[in-house]
């Protein structure tokens, strides 16, 4: 999710309904992908359109050359036997589909990343063919104007199943050498109804890799789990997007950080972290376990919110205190590490005192991808915590 430079509030993106515990003020500032910051050149953008038929895509997925990111888990829960049910009906009654958007994986346009429409064909495939997705066979139930509750695909007539074979619908194609922010800005713009992906759902769809792997591995690990007091959800994949964050910019010096476009930021973090060999990517695996236990002995219950002196109600958790504080104690020593614990209490407080200076709770709360404010953010807390640990040297 890409924070706006500008300091202007806008919209919060996530309308899902899931509760998600996370800054609702820092939340707010989401970046909209229809702001254009460079002119694109539309000899670069390759959109191509497509006449579809169920069993067209149907023999894709059973090729292997149509992904549907399983562990792609947008509107978690609303996908239930009876909305699938109710979408097999809408196609026995001849009712049109929404257009479905893919993109290209490769040069040889053979393969493709199913970006929006993964939860239609997904219920699709399980009544039809449910061995596509691993998922038990659809009993069609709660039909609203066919009397085929309770009945399963090969209880249908034949020409109720021809008629499920050759539906037709729209795919919109974008081709593997559009560059990935007028992807982004394609398929936010086709996102404005109903509800719109996440910026960091938009990353998973449209870059495959490792990362994916590390980033729902990390966000479901123990030790993420017991640091955020499990208040993240993984509806909309705000946790991953955390995850991401600390992995970003510990592969990064934040002191060097010059960017304006945060989300732009995060997308070639997860590019980087594609091209990485297994060694770097276990070290990191360990920074990140070593940083979140770590927060939770120095911290407790109250890492990566914004307490004042003396709260004892517990804050959200905020974004850029998450990346802050995780990759500044990434880059602390188990000694170090227990300075900061014997003096957690005075550590705490003095966090406290930074979120009452001005400049501090601005460069965690409002504008957080603006690049004087990164840089402030995280060399004031490094500042905070060697503190202590001069301190002791002393």
């Amino acid at each position: 999710m890409s924070n706006a430079p500008d300091e202007q509030q806008r919209p919060l993106l996530d309308r899902s309904g899931f509760s998600i515990d996370l800054d609702p003020v820092e939340a707010a500032q989401e970046v909209s992908y229809d702001q254009i910051h460079e002119p694109f050149d539309p000899e670069k953008i390759d959109v191509k359109t497509k006449n579809m038929t169920v069993d067209l895509l149907l023999a894709r997925l059973r090729r292997g050359a149509l992904h549907l990111s399983p562990d792609f888990q947008r509107l978690a829960g609303i996908w239930n036997d009876t909305r699938q049910s109710q979408l097999i009906e809408s196609l026995l009654l001849k009712i049109p589909l929404p257009t479905f958007y893919a993109a290209e994986l490769g040069d040889d346009q053979e393969s493709w990343e199913m970006v929006d429409g993964i939860q239609r064909l997904t219920a699709i495939a399980r009544f039809i063919e449910p061995g596509l997705v691993g998922k038990p066979p659809l009993v069609l139930r709660n039909l609203e104007y066919l009397p085929f509750d309770g009945k399963t695909y090969d209880d249908l007539p034949g020409g109720l199943k021809t008629r499920l074979h050759e539906t037709e619908f729209v795919v919109h194609l974008i081709g593997h050498g559009t560059p990935d922010q007028v992807k982004l800005n394609i398929f936010a713009r086709i996102n404005t109804g109903g509800m719109p992906l996440t910026f960091q759902e938009l990353r998973h769809a449209l870059i495959p890799g490792k990362a994916r792997t590390l980033l729902a591995e990390l966000a479901a690990s123990p030790e993420f789990q017991e640091a955020t007091r499990g208040s993240v959800s993984d509806a909309r994949m705000s946790d991953r997007e955390m995850v991401l964050r600390f992995l970003a910019f510990r592969l990064s010096d934040p002191s060097q950080y010059r960017g304006s476009d945060l989300d732009e930021f995060l997308r070639e973090a997860m590019v980087d972290i594609n091209g990485l060999d297994d060694e770097t990517i276990e070290a990191l695996r360990q920074d990140f376990k070593h940083a979140m236990r770590a927060a939770q002995l120095v911290f407790g219950e109250h890492a990566f919110r914004k307490q004042s002196r003396g709260q004892t109600r517990r804050s959200p958790i905020n974004k850029a205190l998450f990346e802050t504080v995780s990759v500044n104690l990434a880059a602390r020593s188990p000694e170090q590490v227990k300075i900061l614990r014997k003096n957690a209490e005075q550590v705490s407080l003095g966090l406290a005192e930074l979120l009452e200076d001005d400049g501090f709770e601005r460069a965690v709360s409002v504008g957080t991808g603006d690049s004087s404010k990164v840089r402030l953010r995280f060399a004031e807390l490094d500042a905070l915590f060697r503190r202590f640990e001069e301190e002791v040297r002393a």
